[in-house]
């Protein structure tokens, strides 16, 4: 611990004084002499936040006297705070009696008036805290996760988990988070703003969201309703004396706080006005602690922030420091930065839940729309009520001398009652005062009141069923818009929230899980690593911030199948019919519709199946693409394949579509282990694209390697038609030579038929001319 101790010339001894410490060890000391001003400064020992842990209460190590001059400068920026917002105050507690939880008894303006209040402003917290619970709190979960960057197998795994713990924890484990959430939306649509504080409590050895009521939290008066632009956001803590006594054992604060009986606590006036509205008073038997925790950025002594040379910068760093509100003395000090951050940024904790974005860091809420509206419906109803009272039993004077039996009991229908006028007539003894009947001009304010604020809170139900089934879609989407114009902003500013809460949860629960969390479902166990909550997955709501309620979602379903049944052919019917079934509801609608041409991922027989009938194939991120285009090559090998080239294109086409896929993937695992997520070091979409280049050609070399080892050794197919076409041509020359040869014989041959015919037909001439020269020798001679 440092020790700085100022002294001046004349304040040292003459001469030298030893003095010598035994059993310790030797102090660090320095001595500064100031020669102009004669002080001397010496310094003892090391700095306080050198040797001081890093997580530890820093008020356990300085100087009380720094401390209580810390407690009274924060409880100055306190009061300050307070009374910057005691007019708000005042309006919300005064705001709570017209919810009409109370049943008023009423003396004025005559005993027994009317009470009762319209039930206007509480209607419509009522309708929105429905609304928005059934959206923003599903059954199932309200976690969803969306992968960031590339969608790989590993990523969606790594989402789907984290999406299954987070909806486990808050659903299972987490119990009080329903019902503070549906208070919160209570708190919300009434005063317009509550808060979640996100957090790792040691107590319960998790993660917790817990509420925290605007009238718990204070922000100063130029605050922001943005949680991480206030510069000092306090919050009054209040905590049972045995709950503060395990903070103290693990060391959380000091053991200087004073408890104090609830009933002798100074509960604010919010606090007092709730109190009433419900009927519960604090009982003085169990003691509580009241805490001020403070989110500020401070100069602390002794812990300042420093430059290079170790010289103090007088800036302001973020600490948590927590005060006793009834002794005003600091029991913690922690720091409110990552250890190792040297930017020493602020960590958050909480999440502002807003209404109506007002002027104000604090929000609007119903109380601030319709509350005027409310009071003047609630003046009406009354006097109209009272009207009626005085129409039905007439009240007026009587003369002095006339009696009347039992003239302290009200008259029963049907009862005569007699009457001693002394004499008079009895229309002259009795002056009833002159009441009207309820007044029908004061009804239609009542009326119009009540309609102004309706439509203002957005409160009437959009009739589905009673909507034109054939009106064009533009005017249904416009009448829509129209009618839920400011419950889809509010649900909107609640989707926001919401998904901030939801970061910070996983934020926690990537800092405080081990490092393997093994849990049980029903049916299933599971596991979740501390990993898997990094930068590659984000956590939305489960709701969509553009739809607040059923009505809608069905309107606009309807909608968009009517627009997909006019054209079919270019629209996913299936994928139509799906989301309208999911709007009305419906559970397990894969048992309903035929899923077989949906696009989802398949094995590799399955795709070859359907490449088969022709259906169109689709890679997908994720699968082992190797084991698919084995499979798919081993199957082009077919036999069967050959005739049908059809299919074997579409299969071909198929197998590139995963190498591109199987490229993409590699390529993003790559750059993510190198640069990580950092948008600065990422390169160009051309660099990219250039690299899954390179990996496309590399696996195709693979693939045709494969192609040829399954196929066996083969020639060139250019040499292989080359030779068949020679192969042709000369078997083509050998049959024109063959012909050719043919047509000579066949010449030849006819050549020498015609010499034989020839040589016949001269034998044949010659015998007949030796035949006729015989004939004349042999004949005799003729007498005369």
């Amino acid at each position: 611990m440092s020790v700085e101790k100022l002294l001046r010339a004349e304040d040292l001894p003459k001469g030298s004084v030893d003095v010598e410490i035994e059993g310790l060890p030797e102090p660090d000391i320095s001595i500064t002499f100031d020669n102009q001003t004669g002080e001397v400064v010496v310094d003892i020992g090391e700095d306080e936040d050198s040797d001081v842990p890093f997580d530890s209460n820093l008020a356990e190590v300085v100087d009380p006297g720094v401390l209580e001059n810390i407690g009274q400068e924060l409880m100055d920026m306190f009061d300050a705070d307070k009374s910057s917002r005691k007019d708000w105050e005042d309006q919300y507690s005064k705001g709570l009696k017209l919810l009409g939880f109370n049943i008023e008894e009423r003396t004025r303006p005559f005993k027994g008036a009317c009470g009762v209040s319209h039930p206007l402003l509480t209607e419509s917290i009522v309708q929105f805290q429905s609304q928005a619970l059934k959206e923003l709190l599903p059954a199932e979960g309200p976690v969803r996760t969306q992968v960031l960057g590339k969608e790989t197998r590993e990523k969606i795994m790594q989402a789907d988990r984290v999406r299954d713990f987070m909806n486990y924890q808050i659903t299972n484990v987490m119990e009080e988070y329903t019902p503070e959430f549906d208070q919160l939306l209570f708190y919300t649509g009434y005063g317009g703003s509550a808060f979640k504080k996100v957090y790792y409590d040691e107590n319960k050895d998790r993660m917790v969201s817990a509420l925290v009521l605007a009238d718990d939290l204070y922000i100063p008066y130029h605050g922001s309703s943005v949680m991480s632009e206030c510069e000092r956001i306090t919050h009054r803590v209040s905590m049972s004396s045995n709950a503060y006594r395990k903070a103290v054992v693990r060391g959380q604060y000091l053991d200087t706080a004073e408890p104090a009986s609830m009933s002798n606590n100074n509960p604010s006036i919010i606090q007092k006005a709730v109190d009433k509205t419900t009927g519960i008073q604090p009982t003085p038997e169990q003691e509580e602690v009241s805490l001020l925790e403070f989110q500020v950025d401070y100069d602390l002594p002794g812990f300042e922030d420093k430059d290079e040379d170790g010289e103090p910068t007088g800036i302001q760093l973020p600490y948590i420091i927590t005060m006793d509100e009834i002794s005003n003395s600091v029991v913690g000090i922690r720091r409110n930065w990552k250890e190792g951050d040297k930017k020493h940024a602020r960590c958050q904790y909480y999440v502002h839940y807003l209404l109506v974005q007002g002027p104000g860091a604090y929000g609007l809420g119903f109380l601030h729309l319709v509350g005027g509206l409310s009071k003047t419906a609630t003046s009406a109803l009354q006097q109209l009520v009272d009207a009626g009272t005085f129409s039905n039993l007439p009240a007026g004077f009587k003369a002095k001398g006339a009696r009347i039996m039992n003239d302290d009991v009200p008259l029963q229908p049907g009862e005569f009652r007699d009457m001693d006028a002394g004499g008079a007539e009895l229309t002259s003894s009795l002056l009833p005062l002159p009441y009207k009947e309820p007044s029908q001009t004061l009804y239609q304010l009542l009326g119009f009141c009540v309609d102004a604020g309706r439509r203002l809170a957005s409160i009437p139900d959009m009739q589905v069923g009673d909507s034109n089934q054939n009106a064009a879609v533009g005017t249904t989407i416009a009448l829509l818009e129209k009618g839920s114009a400011v419950m889809s902003s509010i649900h909107k500013r609640l989707h926001y929230s919401q998904r901030l809460e939801f970061q910070l949860l996983a934020k926690g629960f990537g800092e405080y899980l081990p490092d393997d969390y093994p849990y049980d479902v029903p049916g299933e166990s599971r596991s979740i690593k501390r990993s898997d909550f990094d930068d590659r997955v984000d956590v939305l709501p489960v709701s969509d911030p553009n739809i607040f309620s059923v009505a809608q979602r069905i309107t606009m379903a309807q909608t968009q199948l009517q627009l997909a049944q006019s054209a079919p052919q270019m629209h996913n019917m299936y994928e139509s019919y799906r989301r309208m079934y999911q709007a009305i509801g419906v559970r397990d609608i894969d048992a309903l519709l035929n899923s077989q041409n949906v696009d989802k991922p398949k094995d590799p027989a399955s795709e070859n199946a359907q490449a088969l009938d022709g259906s169109p194939l689709k890679a997908f991120a994720g699968q082992q693409h190797d084991a698919h285009i084995m499979m798919h090559l081993m199957f082009g090998m077919s036999p069967m394949l050959q005739s049908m080239p059809n299919v074997a294109v579409n299969l071909q086409k198929h197998i590139f579509d995963h190498i591109t896929v199987k490229a993409e993937e590699d390529v993003e695992a790559e750059l993510f282990r190198l640069y990580g997520t950092d948008p600065d070091k990422m390169v160009s979409p051309l660099q990219r694209e250039g690299m899954i280049a390179v990996k496309t050609m590399q696996y195709f070399q693979e693939v045709k390697k494969q192609q040829e080892g399954l196929a066996g050794p083969q020639s060139d197919p250019l040499v292989d038609l080359k030779k068949q076409e020679l192969q042709q041509n000369a078997a083509s020359d050998q049959a024109k030579q063959q012909l050719d040869q043919s047509k000579v014989q066949l010449a030849q041959q006819r050549e020498q038929a015609d010499q034989q015919m020839d040589q016949a037909n001269l034998a044949l001439k010659q015998q007949q001319l030796g035949v006729q020269s015989a004939k004349q020798t042999q004949a005799p001679t003729k007498i005369r």
